[in-house]
């Protein structure tokens, strides 16, 4: 028996689509979701949620920082590096400069499980893009926290993770990532001192200027004088 032409048609376009699916970003947005739903059916009495959620259709949840701004503890990056599991410590990462204890999944987050590429560090640009090795599409480092060059689509997709991670019955909010405030004290003066090192380089090039124009205006008197 003949297939229909729109039969395999569909058959084939559903071949090409699949193909080209990265299957693991496709089940880590899927169970984020399915998190995100129940999270907003527990908190909200939402019973609803989880469709426009899965469908994607929905808009993330703002996180107001002014919440729990006050008791929010300040870390550094060095700090947060130190969170990543190993001798005991607990699992951080952070997401748009908001850090988060997340050793509850550590069967995800420890050495070896599929999000551990997020723990001691903030790779905001990950969770937008989906990359996590290398360089991504603009060129830049896939865990970076730089937001630089992304769609809205993909602030959205960061935007939908930091819900997961704030609305999370199991990962708790833990404060704020900062600069090192001694790193931020010597590259200042470095700054400075590299700004008072142009400045003396600049005048010293004005004297040699000046000196030059001196000695051509004398050479030129002079030869005014002798004719």
């Amino acid at each position: 028996m003949a297939i229909p032409i729109w039969l395999a048609t569909t058959v084939g376009v559903t071949g090409v689509l699949l193909s080209k699916v990265d299957y693991n970003i496709f089940f880590m947005k899927f169970f984020r979701n399915l998190s995100r739903s129940k999270a907003r059916a527990r908190l909200y009495n939402n019973k609803y949620a989880m469709i426009p959620v899965m469908l994607g259709i929905e808009e993330p949840i703002k996180i107001k920082d002014d919440i729990d701004a006050e008791n929010a503890m300040h870390i550094t990056r060095e700090q947060l590096e130190e969170m990543d599991g190993f001798e005991g410590t607990p699992l951080y990462l952070s997401i748009k400069g908001r850090v988060y204890d997340v050793s509850a999944g550590g069967k995800f987050y420890a050495e070896g499980g599929e999000y551990h590429d997020w723990v001691g560090k903030d790779a905001s640009r990950s969770f937008g893009t989906g990359c996590r090795g290398g360089v991504d599409r603009t060129g830049m480092d896939c865990l970076s926290e730089s937001l630089e060059g992304l769609t809205d689509n993909e602030m959205k997709e960061i935007d939908r993770w930091l819900e997961l991670y704030e609305t999370h019955d199991k990962y708790t909010f833990v404060g704020y990532l900062v600069d090192d405030p001694v790193e931020m004290i010597v590259e200042r003066v470095h700054e400075e001192n590299e700004a008072a090192e142009a400045a003396a380089a600049a005048a010293e090039a004005e004297a040699e200027d000046l000196d030059e124009a001196e000695e051509e205006a004398e050479q030129e008197d002079g030869e005014e004088v002798a004719a």
